[in-house]
């Protein structure tokens, strides 16, 4: 397939090389070029905007860090949604707020273009090694055509209800990660106030009931002290944001989103936001 991709930071990159691998044409856009140079390297094709991604390609994929960086692209000077047309699809693989989600489904399907919200479960490794879970919101009809796609970029795609559901799960999945992250960094910390050995800690709590198993994969990050980001805590902070600006559009109440939110916002300002997320246990563990 012929596809156009927009985003080529720590995720994108990877999804767009592992296209590439698949032997689907690429043609890659980012706000810095040089960030997408390892993509160009790998067989990509340059286009110097948004609206030149278009141009000849069957599918549009946006994954940018935030949804202001896909209105910009989708909608801004050169926005690359006033050039498609009713026969391309565009999937939107950027965590974005639901309600965001929906209004980018309406003005596509406005436009008569078809529209998917796939934001991803994983991240660097996953994608480096085409192991993304996809949970795709939005019609069927558009989901089907993008299955190679999704095969090449993961291991999996859940199609999980109309346009914006995609989303709505991931905010669930990311809540659930960073309260899970911070209480395992607070009993860390509590536990070595207490004299227990992190060692002892690690051994204990990893594998055992009470802690998830993705914590498994973080605990040489935090033995050793180091934080190299698979995904940034400023992230999950963002993703934290908009789960409590959900939660007030649906008159949730999330206590804990919102406490956790502002830790995440805390240890970024302490300098920790471009370290991976679980650098919160750093945060809270310092002298």
């Amino acid at each position: 397939m012929k596809v156009g991709f927009i985003g080529t930071g720590i995720m994108g990159s990877r999804m767009a090389i592992n296209l590439l691998k698949a032997e689907h044409d690429v043609t890659v856009h980012n706000r810095t070029q040089a960030n997408a140079q390892p993509v160009l390297d790998a067989g990509a094709t340059w286009a110097s905007s948004p609206t030149d991604v278009v141009t000849n390609n069957d599918v549009i994929i946006t994954m940018l860090a935030h949804p202001q960086a896909v209105r910009d692209v989708a909608l801004g000077n050169n926005g690359f949604l006033s050039a498609m047309t009713a026969s391309q699809i565009w999937m939107d693989c950027s965590t974005v707020n639901p309600m965001f989600a929906r209004e980018m489904s309406q003005l596509a399907t406005h436009k008569g273009i078809q529209y998917i919200d796939a934001p991803v479960a994983g991240s660097k490794n996953q994608a480096q090694d085409a192991q993304l879970v996809f949970f795709a919101g939005g019609d069927a009809d558009a989901i089907a055509p993008c299955q190679p796609l999704f095969d090449a970029m993961g291991k999996g795609v859940k199609h999980v209800g109309e346009a914006g559901i995609g989303n709505a799960l991931k905010l669930v999945i990311n809540h659930m990660l960073a309260t899970s992250m911070l209480a395992f960094a607070e009993g860390l910390a509590l536990g070595e106030s207490l004299g227990i050995s992190t060692e002892t800690l690690m051994n204990t709590l990893i594998g055992g009931p009470v802690v998830p198993p993705y914590l498994a994969r973080k605990r040489t990050k935090i033995e050793n002290g180091d934080y190299e980001v698979e995904f940034p805590l400023r992230w999950m902070q963002k993703d934290m944001q908009m789960v409590a600006e959900t939660a007030f559009d649906t008159g949730v109440a999330m206590p804990t989103a919102n406490l956790t939110k502002e830790i995440y916002q805390l240890a970024s300002q302490s300098g920790y936001g471009q370290d991976d997320f679980s650098a919160i246990v750093a945060f809270l563990t310092q002298d």
